[in-house]
């Protein structure tokens, strides 16, 4: 990026990592974090018998690896080939001294195998491996090489046996000695892609109070980069990293200009489409239809060629990006001479490679610190250091003893709690979540509610009928979970066992559902800006149209919790993600509820998410739209009064109200699904729901506006609904979704969707009884039948 003014210049990636040969090995600041999930450190070398050498996954072995993982590549090749060596020449076994083994293979040239001398300078009993012959480099090849001199056959035909078995030797060698270079180049380059990104993190943060106020460019790739093990069980992962073009909306600041990194290829039909919905910045503003505008120079959307080259390897869009040339050519001539930075999605190691490409600085932290804290057992360590209510619950469970111990105990302590959570720490959304009613089905839980009135709450604690309690539940509950426990996921998970064999593999959590019949949870978006600063984003209460357990939406801002409560909540886990390392765009997740015997409100932070959310994308469109602004200390949206209402406020008082707003609100949905829209083009859809009434009003500055991901499936799309009053928005998208639903599906074929279920989930929030319905099929029609339906 250019400098301005007294700023340094951003270093350039060459100029950035000096010759390392003569400097200690640098580490990484994720490689300092505490012990939690990482391999502890070995505190001597270890030697190793030759049976277990051969075996990569020997403790000894793995520990060797841990300590030299720089030249793993080479001692891998050198172990191979000695072992090779060894039994052509009928060699005793032999003990191998490691450190000296990692010194030789550190800047040994395998172009030949190993010599004797090489051999030898390893063996801790070298005296009983001497008699191999000098040049072990060319015997081992043995009769094979023989041949090659012109020796006789033995077994006709044999000589050619083995000369073609002496080439794929070579030929096997040759790949390995590739492979191993390939591997040190790649460390070498994401060793390079690490130190850059602090580096440039650190000149961010240093001119961030210019650049933020100052013209600018924002790159924002919403790419997912989970595992490869999460990717692969992601449905159309294309559609799923594409439903944030609500980010584009970040040119409603005058000085920004943004470069959204696409995941499909749009038509020119949907460009058009997003042409004139962000052209609409100015009619919001005016209320003049007439005064939309070509804002086509503020941001661009780029596709990278690359997205139909790997179609088997669920590649996030980062890694997709980085394989684009053509692309990553054209971002290059963007951003040349310009202050830039990087918005990513879920953090992966190719961002930083992306970034280090383009010499810009990414705003987010390193995938190292990103994929630790994300998980379920890592959001719950933040917590636990922000100091804010949790369930009762515990993490980093890896083993089914650990599990059954661990829910056995929190049955026990927790007796009011019916529901516990199962949740696996690397999925995303509900997908990796499992649920079971555990007290309902517990046969000992009546035996257990009399020991415990009898004993009363001291003794209890102490006593052996405790132990013995917990000796029953933990027998019950193999078979009891085998039998009840219900995965969100069905179609992946179809049994407990499938289930517990991910949740064991990657860990997990148990966590308490909250005792209560009445729950609500909201996501809190944050920024922890590169000076620190914590700044609260967005707020919504969840929408549920897939089940209690999986977000489908929200409503924006967040009425559930006092925002003072929440604004402090909030800030304490910002603080403690700050002290970890954390930078830029995540989210939280709380659930709220009334305590069963006090009756006050309870709020226990539930998850955390490193990464720019949905919701935070549908904010910035929501925003957009209503020129307002979302302020949540206070959890209110205000903007411009409408036209109608300025009027009448004005002929009410005679003027002209000054600065004129009114807190709004909005319902918003990212995951809308319906299998019949693909059977209907979008320029289509949209002229029937503007002739049913389905659109936004420019001068009232509310309705509805569509998200629009893609135009080859079509199976999903986004929706955001805006109004004044919370209870009509509700019914106001309640109503669009009946009259799409109605205009697309055929009376024998209903399709799929999740649109019937997010009614439903409208119906019990707004709490419309059977009088209520009534009451609305005679004054409002199409209400009543959409909470029919």
């Amino acid at each position: 990026s250019s400098s301005k003014g007294s700023t340094a210049p951003l270093p350039s990636s060459n100029s950035m990592v000096s010759t390392r040969k003569s400097k200690p090995q640098w580490r990484c600041p994720a490689q300092q974090l505490e012990s939690e999930g990482h391999t502890p450190s070995q505190t001597q070398d270890p030697c190793l018998d030759w049976d277990n050498a051969v075996h990569q996954k020997a403790p000894g072995v793995l520990a060797l690896q841990h300590l030299h993982h720089s030249s793993w590549g080479s001692t891998v090749g050198f172990l191979e080939a000695t072992e090779k060596l060894l039994k052509d020449h009928s060699a005793p076994l032999a003990t191998i001294n490691s450190q000296k083994l990692a010194q030789i293979t550190s800047d040994l040239d395998f172009q030949e195998n190993p010599t004797k001398s090489a051999v030898l300078s390893v063996m801790k009993n070298h005296s009983a491996v001497e008699e191999i012959p000098n040049q072990a480099g060319q015997s081992c090849r043995g009769a094979a090489a023989g041949l090659q001199r012109g020796a006789p056959s033995p077994v006709p035909g044999w000589g050619q046996q083995q000369q073609w078995a002496a080439g794929v030797i070579s030929t096997s060698w040759r790949s390995w000695h590739h492979l191993a270079r390939l591997r040190s180049a790649l460390r070498e380059a994401r060793h390079r892609h690490l130190e850059n990104f602090y580096s440039r993190a650190k000149h961010l943060a240093a001119n961030w109070n210019r650049i933020r106020t100052s013209r600018r460019t924002i790159i924002h790739i919403p790419s997912l980069g989970y595992s490869q093990h999460v990717r692969e069980h992601i449905p159309d992962l294309a559609v799923q990293q594409n439903l944030q073009l609500g980010r584009l909306c970040d040119i409603l600041d005058a000085n920004v200009d943004v470069i959204y990194i696409c995941p499909l290829a749009l038509s020119e039909e949907l460009l058009q489409y997003y042409n004139k919905l962000l052209g609409l910045q100015a009619a919001v503003r005016s209320g003049n239809p007439q005064d939309m505008a070509d804002l086509q120079d503020r941001f661009k959307i780029l596709t990278p060629e690359a997205i139909n080259s790997f179609p088997e390897h669920h590649m996030c869009l980062a890694t997709v990006l980085k394989y684009s040339p053509r692309t990553m050519q054209r971002l290059q001539v963007l951003l040349q001479g310009r202050d830039a930075y990087m918005v990513g999605g879920v953090a992966h190691l190719d961002d930083l490679a992306v970034a280090d490409q383009l010499q810009v600085p990414l705003l987010g932290s390193e995938p190292a610190v990103a994929q630790l804290y994300s998980t379920k057992s890592g959001s719950k360590r933040i917590f636990a250091s922000a100091g804010v209510p949790t369930p009762p619950g515990e993490g980093d469970i890896h083993s089914r003893e650990q599990l059954l111990r661990a829910l056995s105990r929190l049955v026990l302590d927790n007796p009011e709690v019916q529901r516990w959570l199962f949740k696996v720490d690397g999925e995303r959304g509900g997908d990796g979540t499992a649920f079971c009613e555990v007290t309902s089905h517990l046969e000992c839980h009546p035996w257990i509610q009399r020991e415990q009135q009898g004993h009363g709450p001291e003794v209890w604690s102490e006593s052996q009928a405790r132990e013995l309690a917990l000796v029953k539940i933990s027998q019950e509950l193999p078979g009891l979970l085998a039998q009840h426990v219900q995965p969100v996921n069905e179609k992946r998970f179809p049994t407990w066992e499938k289930f517990l064999q991910t949740f064991l593999t990657q860990g997990g959590v148990i966590e308490a559902f909250p005792p209560a019949g009445s729950v609500t949870n909201l996501t809190v978006d944050l920024l922890i800006e590169p000076t620190g600063e914590v700044t609260l984003l967005s707020s919504g209460d969840q929408l549920h149209a897939e089940g209690p357990l999986r977000s489908s939406g929200t409503t924006i801002p967040q009425r559930s919790v006092d925002p003072e409560v929440l604004q402090a909540l909030c800030l304490k886990v910002g603080e403690a993600c700050k002290s970890k390392g954390v930078l830029g765009y995540f989210s939280v997740d709380f659930v709220a509820f009334s305590h069963p015997q006090t009756r006050e409100q309870q709020v226990w932070a539930t998850d955390l998410d490193l990464c720019y959310s949905d919701q935070l994308a549908l904010s910035q469109l929501l925003v957009y739209l209503t020129d307002g602004n979302l302020d949540c200390g206070s959890s209110i949206l205000q903007a411009p009064l409408g036209a109608r209402e300025s009027k009448s406020q004005v002929q009410q008082e005679g003027t002209k109200p000054p600065a004129p707003s009114s807190p709004w609100c909005a319902v918003a949905s990212s995951q809308l699904r319906h299998s019949s829209l693909s059977g209907i083009p979008y320029n289509l859809l949209l002229h029937i729901c503007k002739a049913r009434g389905v659109g936004f009003d420019l001068q009232e500055k509310q309705g509805t506006v569509f998200v629009l991901y893609e135009d080859q499936k079509r199976h999903s799309l986004g929706m955001v609904t805006i109004g004044e009053d919370l209870q009509g928005v509700l019914l106001t998208f309640a109503r669009n979704l009946f009259i799409i639903h109605q205009e697309i599906s055929a009376p024998n074929m209903q399709g799929e969707t999740n649109f019937k279920m997010a009614i439903r989930d409208i119906e019990a929030i707004l709490g419309v009884t059977a009088e209520n319905k009534l009451r609305l099929e005679e004054e409002q029609p199409w209400q009543a039948d959409a909470l029919k339906e």
